[in-house]
Formats: structure tokens, C-alpha cells, sequence
């Protein structure tokens, strides 16, 4: 919860628009202002204070505790045109909140975390229990000094700009180490814990049993993701409390299911009770990964819990992101975080030039010149089963004659894959004309590189006939020339010669020309690859200079109407 204080008139309006926008996550704190922000310090993950930073600093100082305790703090001016992280910018999430509220209230968001204010990823918000000299390795990575990254697990993290030797160290692991006196230990969630238990098995037994198993195997239980079991032990006590004493879920599958899974150590007891012959085992290994401690039971005379572990390795994630058409303000917030979060980027080397300044320092790119597209879906592909969070970028949107296609086919289900939406070039230069896609519409690529013409051609000819405003993507090179006058001639055959042509030159960037013509005017000489040509339907006019297609036919009848 957010607690919202405020002291004036002001600063009540911008907290009662935060309070409206947010019903769920605030809460409002009235009276006098030292015993709102008392109140909501002690009942709150957060507070925004509208107040001046020196008040609010005063009012905090006999509160706080510690870093990792205390909730975050924003404060806003009486103006409203500052956001300020006050306290718990990392541990109690205030810079991101700093964020969200200057998004909201058009507030600018201020942030004097040292990372955050170089763009990089701190060691305490990677969604990862750590270990050990944060501060200090921290500060090694702002001075430039050489840290090592030690990944005994793979893991899809953020880059971060480390080398391969160094006298500071981070070191993702699930082994059970103390960390150095110059290293971070990060503990990614790689261990499944799988539990059998006989009816009324005691909770104590079943952590004890675990415990047990991950000392002798040099395991942390902080990389403990989740414990499976069969879903006939989905209500036992003992196995429930454990894992809400271990803080994690409690996953479980169908007997059928866990019989397929094949294990060293199969038994008839468990076949006999539930239906497999392996519980601990399987639950362990269903979802893959390798088995660190067979199947043990507990020391209790008689054992009433059994368990096993397995490390399940950390899937690789794949952004396939948009860029949209050029223009910076048109690149999607969604896009730009996941540049910032990939460690490896992969792109056509014109794409990374457009956004390489919103990398974080040490991201590996792996950029490629023009015609390499299925050698860059291999390529990310294989980055991310490697376990790295990649970004693979194309224009406009990625899933339009862009890199989602080819990406997709090579990917399977041993990553995740995200895609992100960006504007694509039909609507960039739909806006620039005006409303030429108000109706159905198309686009088609005037390209026969990856499909042949003929087949291009009956896509023309189905368009023309339906009477489909069409968008020509790719339509015309140096070493492709006709197809574009072709093209435009199957249209002619079902359109008007005055039918409405919109031309557009690099929609949203600087060198941006656009002009509307019509169906008989167009050369196709003004046309190269970086155009969109925009060819309206039967029911598109030009109205002060733009085009503009009605949702439906009315406009067309009526106008015939007045017009008779």
C-alpha cells in the first residue's frame, strides 16, 4: 500500500489525482501532517509526500531504520514538477515509483541512486536473494574497476559490465558459499525440491528432511524455487507448512505425469498409494534439469517424508522488440525497458546505430548488415538458449515483414520469448497522410525476394477486388522497378484514375516527405525502398489535402446522393 500525504491545497489536488488513478495501491492519510507521515510510515510499503523535501527529511529522520527495512519514499513538490526519490530507492522500490508517479502527474522524476543514475542495473533489484560487499562491488562498477562475473548457473541477466578477471567478483550460484570479502553472491531460483510424504507427516520432519539434503549436497536453500509434489498430496500439512516456511510455492502435478518422467530410483509403494512409481524424483525432474540428490527419507523411525533435488536450468528470454519507424518518441516505453534489460542485443547494424544510446553498459551487440536476417534469428536464438536475456530488434513492428517471423520459427519452447509491439510503418505514414486506413486494408510486400511474384500478384489482384485500401511495403529498388507500375495497374483496373495515392518518404524522421496524389498521377519514378505507398479504396476522397477513408460506405452514397 502507498500512503499519500499532503499539507496544502495544492498538494492535496495532485495527491487526490495519484489517489484516483491508483484506488487499489493508496491510501490517503489526513489530520496533522507529522501524524500522517508517522502513521503511514508504520503501516505502509510507501509513501509519497507532498510536501517540501527539508519538511519531509525532518519528519523521516526519528523514523528510519535501516536500508533494508525502511519503505520507500517519493516526494513531490507543491508544483508538481518534481518527483523525488527520497529514501529506499532500491530496497523499498522509490526510484521506480518516482517514475511511475512523474508519468502520471507529468511530473519529472529525480533519482540520485549512483546505478540508477548511470544506467546501471543495481546488485539489490535484479529479483535475486543476495549475499555479501554490495556496496563495494557497487562502487567498482561505477569506478570502472575490473569485476568478474562468475555464472556457475546460467542466467538471463541484465548487463552488466564485468571482465573476466577482477579483484570484485559476482557470482551467480545456488552452491551454499560464504561469499569473499570482495564478491556478491546472487542466488538464482535453479533448485526444485521434490517431496513425498505418507498422510500426517509432520511439517518439521519434512523440513528437516530438506534441510538436511541441501547441506550434504553444498546446496543454499535461498535458491530454492519451488516444491512438487503429486497433486494427491496437494493438501498434506506437513508438505503445505514447509513450503510456506521455505517462503515458496508448492507445484504439483498429475500421478500420470510424474510416472512418464524417468527416474534412478522407481518404487511400488508410491504406485501402489498414488499412482506412480516415483514422487520425490519425478516431481523433482518434471520440468527437466539435472538431479543433484536422489531420493532420500527422512531419519524418523518410520520415515514418513521422502525428497529429492534437482537443478532446472535457467531459461534464456528472447525480446523481439520493435523499434517503430525511426523517430525517438515513437520508440514504446515497453521497447526501451527491454533494451535496458538484455544482456545481448542483436540487430541490423543501422537499427542498433538508432538506439545504441539506451544500452547499458556491457551489453554485448551482435550486429549484421542487410540480407542476414535468418542468420540473426539463429543467432539470438542460440544467445538466449545459452541462457542470456536478448533483445532482437527489427523496425516498425517485429512481427511485420520483420525478425519475429524468422525468430519464431527457430525458437522452441526451452526459452521465453516476448514480443513487444512498435509502430509500424503503415501507421506512421497512415498518420502523416491522415486517415487512409479508416476501412479494411492490407499490406503487401512488392518484394519477390522471399515470395515469388506470381504469387504477390494474385495478393494484388484478391485486394483490388475486394476493394481494400492497400499498403505497399518494399515497393520499388534499383533492381525492382516494374513491379510497383504493375502492381498500381492491377488497381486500376477496379479503382478510378482519380482514386486517392498517398506517397511517404520516412515517415517520423527528420528527412520525413510525404505527398497525396492520385491514381493516374503517381510516378513510380519518386518511389524507393524507404517509401510506403498508400493506395485508398473506392470510398477514400482528399479532404484538405489529406485522405481520409470513412468507417463505412455512407459518406460514399451520400455524397453520390448530393452530387445526382
Amino acid at each position: 500500500m502507498i500512503g499519500l500525504i499532503s499539507a496544502t491545497a495544492a498538494g492535496a489536488a495532485a495527491r487526490d489525482r495519484l489517489a484516483a488513478a491508483w484506488p487499489d495501491r493508496t491510501r490517503v492519510y489526513d489530520g496533522p501532517v507529522g501524524e500522517a507521515v508517522r502513521s503511514a510510515f508504520a503501516e505502509c510499503g510507501q509513501l509519497v509526500c507532498f510536501l517540501a523535501t527539508g519538511a519531509t527529511v525532518r519528519l523521516l529522520a526519528p523514523l528510519l531504520g535501516g536500508k533494508a527495512d525502511d519503505p520507500g519514499v517519493v516526494c513531490v513538490d507543491e508544483g508538481g514538477r518534481f518527483a523525488v526519490s527520497l529514501v529506499g530507492g532500491h530496497g523499498g522500490g522509490a526510484n521506480e515509483l518516482a517514475r511511475e508517479v512523474g508519468a502520471l502527474l507529468g511530473a519529472e522524476p529525480v533519482v540520485t541512486t549512483a546505478t540508477d543514475a548511470v544506467d546501471l542495473p543495481g546488485l539489490d533489484t535484479l529479483g535475486l536473494p543476495f549475499e555479501g560487499a554490495v556496496a563495494a562491488v557497487s562502487r567498482a562498477l561505477l569506478d570502472g574497476e575490473p569485476v568478474a562475473l562468475e555464472a556457475e548457473v546460467p542466467w538471463p541477466l541484465p548487463a552488466l559490465p564485468t571482465s573476466v578477471r577482477g579483484s570484485y567478483t559476482v557470482r551467480l550460484t545456488d552452491r551454499a558459499v560464504e561469499p569473499g570479502e570482495r564478491e556478491v553472491l546472487l542466488r538464482p531460483p535453479s533448485l526444485v525440491v521434490g517431496v513425498g510424504a505418507s498422510r500426517g507427516a509432520p511439517a518439521e520432519e519434512v523440513l528437516g528432511l530438506i534441510g538436511e539434503a541441501l547441506r550434504e549436497a553444498g546446496l543454499s536453500v535461498r535458491s530454492v524455487a519451488e516444491l512438487a509434489t503429486v497433486d494427491a498430496k496437494s493438501q498434506e500439512p506437513g508438505i503445505v507448512a514447509a513450503a510456506e516456511r521455505l517462503g515458496v510455492p508448492l507445484v504439483t502435478y498429475p500421478a500420470g505425469r510424474l510416472a512418464a518422467v524417468e527416474v534412478p530410483n522407481p518404487s511400488d509403494a508410491p504406485l501402489a498409494a498414488v499412482g506412480t512409481p516415483s514422487v520425490a524424483e519425478a516431481a523433482a525432474l518434471v520440468g527437466g534439469g539435472e538431479l543433484l540428490v536422489p531420493k532420500r527419507r527422512s531419519a524418523a523411525r518410520p520415515a514418513m517424508a521422502t525428497c529429492a533435488v534437482a537443478r532446472r536450468p535457467g531459461r534464456g528470454r528472447l525480446a523481439v522488440v520493435g523499434l517503430g519507424p525511426g523517430a525517438r518518441d515513437l520508440l514504446t516505453p515497453r521497447a526501451a525497458a527491454e533494451l535496458r534489460r538484455a544482456s545481448v542485443l542483436v540487430g541490423l547494424d543501422q537499427y542498433v546505430d538508432q538506439i545504441r544510446d539506451l544500452l547499458r553498459p556491457g551489453t554485448r551487440v551482435l550486429e549484421s548488415g542487410l540480407g542476414a536476417e535468418e542468420e540473426r534469428a539463429r543467432t539470438a536464438v542460440a544467445e538466449a538458449r545459452r541462457g542470456h536475456a536478448v533483445a532482437l530488434i527489427g523496425s516498425g513492428d517485429a512481427g511485420v515483414y520483420a525478425m519475429a517471423s524468422p525468430a519464431l520459427a527457430e525458437a522452441s519452447c526451452d526459452i521465453d520469448v516476448v514480443g513487444v509491439p512498435g509502430v509500424t510503418a503503415a501507421l506512421a505514414a497512415g498518420a502523416v497522410l491522415g486517415a487512409p486506413l479508416g476501412h479494411d486494408h492490407v499490406s503487401i510486400s512488392l518484394s519477390d525476394l522471399h515470395t515469388p511474384w506470381e504469387v504477390i500478384e494474385r495478393r494484388v489482384r484478391a485486394a483490388a477486388e475486394a476493394d481494400l485500401v492497400v499498403t505497399f511495403y518494399n515497393p520499388r529498388s534499383r533492381g525492382r522497378h516494374w513491379q510497383l507500375p504493375k502492381a498500381l495497374a492491377i488497381l486500376a483496373e477496379h479503382r478510378e484514375p482519380a482514386t486517392p495515392v498517398g506517397v511517404v518518404r520516412n515517415a517520423s524522421r527528420a528527412d520525413e516527405s510525404s505527398r497525396v496524389t492520385t491514381l493516374a498521377e503517381l510516378d513510380p519514378a519518386v518511389v524507393d525502398m524507404m517509401t510506403v505507398v498508400t493506395v485508398g479504396n473506392t470510398a477514400t476522397r482528399t479532404v484538405a489535402g489529406r485522405m481520409v477513408t470513412p468507417r463505412g460506405y455512407r459518406w460514399q452514397h451520400s455524397t453520390q446522393e448530393d452530387a445526382q
